[in-house]
């Protein structure tokens, strides 16, 4: 057991445990969600079979908090696309152009959204004869030399009785910030991100891009919970990799119901085209690993296509937790008697007096108290170290949900008290100080330089010389044309001598 996970010093045997602890709050539920998508399937980082196999529609993690630089307005953050490996071009990571990403929320506790904020993004390609992302150095989103590019509508849609009463389109063909290819591709990346951040009206600020993925954690969980002997832990799994992410900031008025009643529950979703042309609801987060750890195998994809109003049909996942049996079986360290109303109380209600609305339906979503400041030094166990600026009540970037979880999970507030954790405290990249907060991308080209070479900008890519985007004429395509043919040559000489191989070959008895 770690001897003070609260300070982060000595992190010992029981510190690994973790992962699985999420947010115990997972229910899971069968239904349609709002507006009408579909039932179907599948969200978090791969824990669901039917979306595993889809990662643009896969929402991996959401974060709500009172912004620290602007406590009047909530930050929004919904990330897509699981491990999404720097270097993995040449086709880099892009938004479905055939996908509704939607950020819900709930106003009033009943557990049906009243607004909405819908994202759909477009595709656009400079020059479709090359295979490159970029042509040369990217200095800006306009950049010719960005040759694939997105960008994005947001909808505010309100409801009443799950409804639409309106539809608003508060922005309108705003640019994305691209996959971050390289330093030599994109040698300020930092003005790239500047650039993606959109205002809105009323103070409103949007971003959509890639970004480091600010979730830390040691995923090694499922190796029969650390390898079964904690020979496993403390390793970041998901250090180095990225997510596409969307930020959305607004002000608290526009998403509470009153001033009286600031406590707001929020959840994500993705809607995907069917071949009939209808959307389907493949994809739900609210709470952390809920469906990665709390729910069970047959109801994973059904909670991935379900709604929050829906949730008490799968109750039991949470009052009975398998994480807690589990950590008894293999490390001997007694699992709290169930029915755990406790778990009921923190993730599906909110906690009493700080983020539980009244009249509250128990339902899995993010609840977050706008009306609380943001704490001047954040704790990373949120409100189990006493900042009721941190999660459950919400979720900061910074907050360590593992840990709080896997407590919670083991019965810290049924008095079994614990300092469980899995030896990861901290992302590894520092996250920023304004909107949209998170740290920048991963470059492609980390890592060791090759011999002789300084790193400096002595070699410069003539690639956007010999490849004009489209509508380029005559001349400026005979590079391109003479790389072609040269290739064309090239390929007609291989065939040919694999031709007169193969005639030798018949002749030969073996």
């Amino acid at each position: 057991m770690t001897t003070d996970s609260r300070t982060g010093a000595g992190r010992g045997s029981l510190a690994t445990l973790i992962c699985g602890a999420l947010a115990a709050g997972g229910l899971a539920a069968v239904g349609a969600t709002a507006l009408g998508p579909e039932a179907a399937s599948a969200s978090s980082h791969r824990e669901a079979p039917l979306v595993s196999g889809a990662p643009q529609y896969d929402n991996t993690d959401l974060y709500a908090f009172v912004s620290p630089d602007r406590p009047d307005t909530t930050t929004i953050i919904a990330n897509w696309i699981p491990f999404e490996e720097p270097a993995g071009g040449p086709n880099f990571f892009t938004f479905a152009e055939d996908a509704q990403y939607d950020l819900r929320v709930d106003r009033d506790g009943d557990a049906r959204e009243d607004l909405v904020f819908r994202y759909s993004f477009r595709t656009h390609t400079k020059n479709d004869r090359t295979f490159l992302y970029n042509t040369g150095p990217v200095e800006s989103l306009d950049d010719p030399d960005l040759n694939i590019t997105q960008t994005y509508d947001l909808e505010l849609i309100k409801l009443r009785d799950l409804k639409a009463v309106s539809r608003t389109k508060v922005a309108d063909d705003v640019p994305v910030a691209p996959s971050n290819v390289g330093k030599a591709s994109m040698p300020d990346y930092d003005t790239l991100r500047e650039q993606a951040v959109h205002e809105l009206a009323g103070g409103a600020q949007t971003f959509a891009g890639q970004a480091d993925d600010p979730f830390f954690l040691d995923l090694r969980v499922f190796d029969l919970l650390y390898g079964g002997n904690l020979s496993e832990v403390g390793n970041d799994t998901l250090k180095g990799y990225n997510v596409n992410s969307i930020a959305l900031q607004v002000p608290n008025g526009l998403i509470t119901e009153s001033h009286e009643q600031p406590v707001v529950g929020i959840w994500s979703t993705t809607q995907r085209k069917n071949a009939q042309g209808d959307f389907v609801q493949v994809s739900r987060l609210g709470n952390p690993l809920v469906n990665e750890v709390v729910n069970p195998l047959k109801d994973k994809d059904a909670f991935n296509a379900s709604a929050p109003r829906d949730d008490a049909r799968f109750l039991k996942n949470v009052t009975e937790p398998e994480l807690p049996k589990l950590i008894e079986a293999i490390y001997k360290i007694p699992a709290p008697d169930g029915p755990r109303d406790d778990l009921v109380d923190v993730f599906l209600k909110g906690v009493e007096g700080l983020n539980q609305p009244p009249h509250v339906t128990p339902s899995e979503q993010l609840r977050l108290n706008t009306s609380i400041k943001p704490a001047a030094e954040p704790k990373r166990l949120g409100v189990l170290d006493g900042d009721t600026a941190g999660f459950p009540n919400g979720r900061r970037l910074t907050d360590d949900v593992i840990d709080a979880s896997l407590q919670v999970v083991e019965g810290e507030l049924v008095g079994a008290e614990n300092d469980l954790g899995d030896a990861v405290d901290a992302n590894d990249k520092e996250f920023g100080a304004a909107f949209p907060y998170l740290a920048n991308p991963t470059e492609g080209s980390r890592g060791p330089l090759a011999e002789g070479v300084d790193g400096g900008d002595d070699v410069r890519s003539q690639l956007g010389d010999a490849l004009r985007p489209t509508g380029a004429e005559g001349a400026d395509d005979t590079v391109l044309i003479a790389a072609s043919a040269g290739a064309g040559a090239g390929g007609l000489l291989l065939i040919g001598a694999a031709l007169m191989w193969w005639r030798r070959m018949r002749g030969r008895a073996y």
